[in-house]
């Protein structure tokens, strides 16, 4: 689908689940996925199709997530009655968050989302499709060494990035590159050797920086109080954070100069840089810059400065858990509505 060049950018919500499905649909003799979340049952069916029309399939799913949830079972269950290839993601870390696809050996996809059905309409994520063969070899190396619980030794010099590894100085290096501006859209700012990277674009080298985040109601409790903190010393260098209006960012893109793009699956986030299997890319296709800048632009037009003082955090806590109580009373009153319609039925 994408063999005309050698990169192509996929952007959610703009282009939808058609790019992914054709690509597995289209598929000739392999597919080696490596996912965080699998739910959409459109994709997992394309895969067992894959499966039963002859293309050898090798799935990787992350078994749970750190707070319990194991999102994968029904796609463990779906795989394995349809006897397709599937295991969970290599035990030496906690957590796989690396979303990647590896086609016919001939071309991989690197990406920010899950492929879960809120990632295909809801969500602002993008995804790398590369079919230059280096790269395309080096994300097909790492399946196979996870798939076989052996050691993965990425190649000195590479466009891709791994954690556990040196993503965290590599995001560093990114961000020092920048000669004039840095276009960021991140779920949370929580890593301090990265906000200090930051920090010193802006104090020292006067990198004009834009930033979008989750807002704080999004961030989970336990790291709370240093997801405010990060934003908060942003803000006071001058740093305004922005949250998106409209679509939900779930994306992990650093632009810098409007030239170069690093996305990634790995969050500004201390676990994401030490403990967990992590994968990104960096770029400088002018086409698809163009387009990022073009999307980062119209998103940061249509969002709003994140209120960090007490009183905005409290408000904005309080109206998310105002708009839940709402859509639980909706949603509890629809099922009464149901029962009651059952129950005269019945009688």
């Amino acid at each position: 689908m994408f063999h005309d060049a050698v990169h192509h950018l996929i952007v959610q919500p703009d282009d939808g689940i058609a790019p992914i499905l054709k690509t597995i649909e289209g598929a000739k003799k392999s597919l080696d996925i490596k996912m965080f979340q699998f739910t959409d049952p459109i994709l997992i069916n394309a895969v067992i199709e894959a499966h039963k029309r002859g293309v050898k399939v090798r799935v990787m799913l992350n078994p749970s997530r750190f707070t319990g949830e194991h999102d994968n079972d029904e796609a463990f269950e779906m795989f394995r009655n349809a006897k397709v290839p599937v295991e969970e993601t290599n035990p030496k870390y906690p957590i796989t968050h690396e979303k990647s696809m590896v086609v016919d050996g001939k071309q991989a996809f690197i990406m920010s989302l899950n492929w879960a059905p809120k990632y295909f309409g809801l969500t602002r994520d993008y995804a790398l499709v590369t079919n230059d063969q280096e790269e395309v070899a080096e994300v097909a190396g790492c399946f196979d060494a996870d798939w076989n619980r052996s050691d993965f030794t990425p190649p000195a010099v590479s466009n891709l990035i791994w954690s556990v590894g040196r993503a965290r100085q590599e995001v560093i290096n990114f961000i020092g590159s920048a000669k004039e501006s840095l276009f960021i859209q991140h779920e949370k700012y929580v890593d301090t050797p990265v906000i200090e990277a930051l920090v010193h674009a802006k104090m020292k080298n006067n990198v004009k920086i834009h930033a979008t985040a989750l807002p704080v109601h999004s961030l989970r409790d336990f790291y709370i109080l240093e997801g405010v903190a990060g934003l908060r010393l942003l803000e006071d260098l001058g740093i305004n954070v922005h949250k998106l209006k409209g679509v939900h960012l779930h994306a992990k893109l650093i632009l810098a100069d409007e030239e170069r793009a690093l996305l990634s699956s790995f969050n500004i986030y201390p676990k994401c840089f030490n403990e967990r299997r992590e994968l990104g890319i960096r770029f400088s296709d002018p086409d698809l810059i163009k387009r990022l800048v073009k999307i980062f632009h119209k998103d940061w037009d249509n969002s709003k400065r994140i209120d960090l003082s007490d009183e905005g955090i409290q408000a904005d806590r309080d109206k998310h858990m105002a708009k839940e109580l709402a859509e639980q009373k909706a949603h509890e009153e629809k099922h009464s509505d149901i029962a009651s319609g059952k129950k005269k039925h019945s009688s």
